[in-house]
């Protein structure tokens, strides 16, 4: 046979495998559990990983190069440079906007940038490891994202930009942090993690700050098992992604290829002598966080089962909202006002007049066989990493320390069935109706 026969045999294979290795198994209320999040997929996902493989390219390379246009297109961004993660997305885009190549724009140690005191830590710690100082506002516990009231007073003399996250798929106020930026010249980094497929008046978010991030951990919209992709919406800093992406080089060949410019000795650059070869002149200080070929398949396979995804995503979450909307011990948060959220998960807060702390909601939920999460780090300024490192905070941050008392979220991805979302409803109204005071443990666990 062939390889191009070898390679169709495997392929038919592969799909009966699939249909074997990973057959649905029916809901058993209490027995089967309910994951806040997981990867859903099927046979196209893995024949395109196995026909990667089966190139033996590993690094990035003609699936990666299919991915990237079709993504960026989808979120009305310019350009989408793929890498191995969400957070290594937000490294990059900081990274990106201290390059030289931007003069006086680029952001320099000492600088500030405003951000939300609730969220996941990815988002600030790239902050931190530039040299660079958050400045903290609050967040509203309606929507879970930063209050837009604060924003004007978090302005300070060195405040040069604005990253946040949309929390958990539901869009931040776009029309308050874009006109900020607008009046004092910030740039803008929306963390869209959480938010693929998410709109903001009709536009995608990742369509609205000079750089986005986005993040394909299993976890999320759509998988690629690690994987991440910095979304650019100025042309200047597609090189500079890719540079800082790619070890730091100057040279913009994809792997495999060499001497696009044409001039690949013909360079003088730094005090290097003349000649020296472009792909190892280096203008950036980077590093090397690209994915393999192998992600990107399945991420390819993924793009085509997102509208989908998005669809179920909504459905569960409007499914969830009516099951709990009259009651008085929850707290729901809803969409910010003008946007269209593709939810992550479904967030709530325990109320404070509830007669029961989110601890006791929790351990009866995860007896039940129903996961939860919290709301990531809560008020990322009483997180141990955090402690005593430079920051401003504008007031008290109460809201960020409600969030981290009494918030948390459950699930609403495409992989949970009615029967799954129905039974959850029925769990919490029945815990509300009768809470289960949980025994509290010692400070050491025990």
């Amino acid at each position: 046979m062939t390889p191009e026969e070898l390679r169709g045999e495997i392929q038919t294979l592969v799909a009966q495998y699939h249909d074997a290795a990973f057959a649905a198994s029916p809901f058993v209320a209490g027995e089967t559990p309910v994951p806040v999040s997981g990867k859903v997929f099927d046979g196209h996902e893995l024949a395109l990983l196995v026909d990667a493989s089966l190139d033996f390219w590993l690094t990035t390379g003609r699936f990666a190069d299919a991915f990237e246009p079709r993504f960026a297109a989808l979120m009305g961004a310019g350009a989408a440079r793929l890498c191995n993660s969400g957070s290594s997305a937000n490294l990059l885009a900081v990274a990106s906007l201290t390059s030289i190549t931007l003069g006086d724009e680029a952001l320099a140690p000492g600088d500030e940038v405003i951000t939300c005191a609730s969220g996941f830590p990815t988002t600030v710690t790239p902050l931190y490891q530039h040299g660079l100082v958050p400045v903290y506002v609050d967040v509203d516990p309606v929507t879970l994202n930063l209050d837009p009231t604060q924003l004007e007073a978090a302005i300070g003399p060195r405040t040069r930009g604005v990253m946040v996250a949309h929390t958990l798929g539901n869009p931040f106020d776009l029309d308050a942090v874009r006109a900020l930026c607008d009046r004092h010249g910030l740039w803008l980094v929306e963390d869209c993690c959480d938010a693929v497929g998410s709109t903001y008046r009709d536009a995608p978010v990742g369509s609205f700050g000079a750089l986005a991030t986005t993040s394909f951990y299993p976890a999320h919209h759509i998988t690629m098992g690690e994987g991440g992709c910095v979304l650019v919406n100025q042309p200047r800093l597609e090189k500079v992604v890719e540079s800082f992406r790619d070890w730091g080089r100057d040279c913009w060949c994809a792997p495999g290829a060499e001497n696009t410019c044409g001039r690949r000795f013909g360079w003088q650059l730094g005090e290097l002598p003349f000649g020296y070869d472009h792909k190892y002149i280096y203008s950036h200080l980077g590093y090397n966080l690209k994915l393999t070929d192998m992600q990107a398949a399945v991420g390819l396979a993924q793009l085509d089962k997102l509208p989908g995804f998005i669809t179920t995503r909504k459905a569960n979450w409007q499914r969830l909202h009516d099951g709990f909307a009259d009651l008085d011990a929850l707290d729901i948060v809803l969409p910010t006002p003008n946007s269209d959220p593709a939810w992550f998960g479904f967030p709530l807060l325990v109320s404070d007049a509830a007669g029961f702390e989110r601890f006791d909601l929790v351990e009866h939920l995860e007896a039940a066989k129903i996961a939860t999460r919290l709301v990531f780090g809560g008020n990322l300024l009483r997180q141990p990493a955090f402690a005593g490192r430079e920051h401003r905070r504008i007031g008290a941050l109460p809201n960020a320390d409600a969030v981290a008392e009494r918030g948390l979220w459950i699930g609403c991805y495409p992989g949970l069935s009615a029967p799954m979302i129905d039974y959850t409803i029925d769990v919490i109204r029945e815990f509300v109706a009768a809470p289960v005071i949980a025994p509290r443990r010692d400070r050491r666990g025990r």
